[in-house]
């Protein structure tokens, strides 16, 4: 289910706002670390946090000259975080939204995605996104999902991991989940118990958020992915990661 972002150009955002400039050696990330391939635990040691968003805050991280210090927390204290001034950038898979641009500044979008739904593999209740209104639904708490599951009219039970709703599902608690399409079929590639279902959502693009106010750190990350689509590298880390 690989996804790119070819129509989407990877151009400078112009933003409002003064410069935010520092001499801090390390460049700080947020991420939660539950969200592969994008952000997981793994890696030689078993413990790193890793993922297609890591191996790209690195090399924003490499160009601006600075080292990478990853921060595991849960998605929904991410914001809080950043605008409180503990962490430079979220790295966790983020949709840009207008909701999230009140807060944050957004990078140039990296990846297109899209919301799937989740259900047992003998389940027929669900076939359009309107079959939601009513039913039970496990989602990521502060997800994109969580948000339209709301919208629609579904029984919303919502859970600080991916991992945590699917657990929910196989465990017969939910009618469905509704999640992001990569990491959804990650989440259930060993699971044949369950099925996944592509309906007439919306593309959602993911990018790297900053505070309002550091627009030379959006320019930056805004750099280093041009130059990274130029260049191929992008590409590379695409067909590393999504599979």
């Amino acid at each position: 289910m690989k996804k790119t972002i070819a129509a989407v150009s990877f151009s400078l955002i112009a933003l409002s706002g003064c410069n935010q400039t520092t001499d801090k050696q390390q460049l700080i990330v947020g991420t939660n670390a539950t969200f592969p391939p994008f952000e997981y635990v793994g890696g030689a040691s078993g413990s790193d946090i890793i993922g297609f968003d890591i191996d790209l805050a690195k090399q924003i991280a490499a160009d601006a000259g600075k080292e990478l210090v990853v921060k595991d927390m849960k998605f929904d204290s991410l914001i809080v975080a950043l605008n409180a001034g503990k962490i430079d950038m979220i790295a966790a898979g983020m949709t840009i939204t207008p909701e999230r641009q009140k807060s944050v500044a957004f990078s140039a979008p990296y990846y297109e995605a899209t919301q799937v739904v989740i259900t047992q593999a003998d389940y027929h209740g669900i076939s359009t996104s309107t079959d939601l209104t009513g039913k039970k639904v496990a989602v990521q708490l502060g997800s994109t999902g969580d948000g339209m599951a709301t919208e629609l009219g579904s029984h919303v039970a919502a859970f600080n991991t991916g991992f945590e709703a699917v657990m929910e599902l196989s465990n017969g608690k939910v009618d469905a989940v509704l999640f992001d399409s990569q990491p959804a079929s990650n989440l259930i590639a060993k699971k044949p118990q369950l099925q996944l279902h592509t309906m007439e959502f919306e593309p959602e693009y993911y990018g790297f958020a900053v505070a309002k106010d550091n627009a030379e750190l959006v320019a930056q990350i805004n750099t280093t992915l041009q130059t990274m689509q130029s260049n191929g590298s992008y590409t590379t880390l695409l067909n590393t990661y999504m599979k």
